[in-house]
């Protein structure tokens, strides 16, 4: 019987001794890590604000996919919320208290395995000339002494917690790099283009950076219509008149549309031109301008098995509609291009359009 007391005894102040080891762990916790991906701000920051895409990428979900998830009446941006209960993840809900481009505010509330109410954050930081981003994510809040306690017994939360991030993040930066990547080429066949004045300047440049070129062209074009009040009237646009796949290089010239004709000062290297009207096979790159060169191989085979000849006398141009001015993810972006067929025969003026 004395046995007894001494056993109950001790085990009364281990008790005691393992409940005050448990109180005296730190109340307050902070998790946080980061990770560079290759992606303009705008673009990771749609993938967290909207709260319908955290499937796609959350550590938590890849771990319990069977969890069922539903979304509040709000789903991006400030008050979008979801909730979801599974084995694994148990229940609990997620709230946007805050929401801008660099940063983002959120609670999460656990109701199951166990009661707790914690602060998520984001920072998401562009470096390289808004090319990629540093995305910081983590986590804080206060711990109950159940929690205490349960980290205890199931081992370190934040060395957990740092690894679900680090795998969430990854998971992120795969979805994001892919998505960017995704493209199609549409085939729309003939059309009539009305023509019109535009000004241009001309350039040259290799193949493979066009792109570059135009973008120190355009601002110069732009800068000359406002100096002169002049008013676009469509989109940019780039005429080619020469491409050499030998020593991949290019002839052309970036292009803006105008409603009259106006002159330019003698000398000026930004001129004044007009397309006649006529007929063109169009197709629609919908993605990165980097699959442009895809889009012009499916044009002309489109041309040939529809047995279409491009015109001599006339120049093959791009028109940009969607760009990274408006459109910072690559996938959105929409560039047409158009090349000149054949009606009639006209042999009196012919280009030397034979790379095309």
């Amino acid at each position: 019987m004395r046995i007894l007391k001494y056993l109950i005894f001790l085990l009364l102040i281990t008790a005691i001794g393992v409940a005050i080891y448990v109180a005296i762990q730190p109340d307050n916790y902070k998790v946080s890590t980061n990770a560079t991906i290759q992606a303009p701000q705008p673009v990771i920051y749609n993938y967290i604000n909207d709260l319908k895409e955290w499937p796609k990428w959350s550590p938590w979900h890849e771990k319990d996919k069977n969890a069922s998830v539903s979304f509040g009446e709000v789903s991006k941006g400030q008050d979008a919320s979801y909730s979801w209960n599974g084995e694994t993840m148990g229940e609990g809900t997620i709230k946007t208290n805050y929401s801008k481009k660099d940063s983002i505010n959120q609670t999460i509330n656990f109701i199951t395995p166990y009661e707790s109410t914690s602060k998520i954050f984001w920072t998401l930081s562009p470096v390289e000339k808004q090319k990629e981003t540093v995305v910081t994510w983590g986590m804080e809040g206060k711990l109950s002494f159940t929690e205490k306690a349960m980290i205890l017994l199931k081992g370190d939360m934040e060395a957990d917690l740092t690894k679900d991030f680090n795998r969430g993040l990854q998971k992120l930066d795969s979805l994001i790099i892919s998505d960017m990547k995704k493209y199609s080429i549409s085939i729309i066949g003939e059309t009539a283009y009305g023509g019109g004045y535009y000004l241009y300047q001309t350039a040259s440049a290799k193949q493979n950076e066009i792109d570059i070129a135009t973008k120190r062209i355009f601002p110069e074009i732009k800068s000359f219509m406002e100096d002169s009040y002049v008013t676009a009237a469509g989109n940019e646009f780039i005429l080619f008149q020469q491409m050499n796949d030998n020593n991949e290089t290019a002839i052309f010239s970036a292009s803006i549309p105008i409603k009259e004709r106006i002159g330019t000062p003698p000398g000026s290297t930004i001129l004044c031109d007009f397309i006649e009207p006529g007929n063109y096979f169009k197709t629609v790159l919908k993605g990165d301008y980097s699959n442009i060169n895809e889009t012009w191989i499916k044009a002309r085979e489109a041309m040939k098995q529809q047995n279409l000849e491009p015109d001599p006398t006339k120049y093959p141009f791009e028109t940009h509609i969607r760009t990274s001015k408006e459109y910072p993810n690559p996938a959105d972006h929409l560039t047409e291009v158009y090349i000149p067929i054949l009606s009639y025969v006209n042999t009196s003026s012919v280009i030397n359009t034979e790379q095309y």
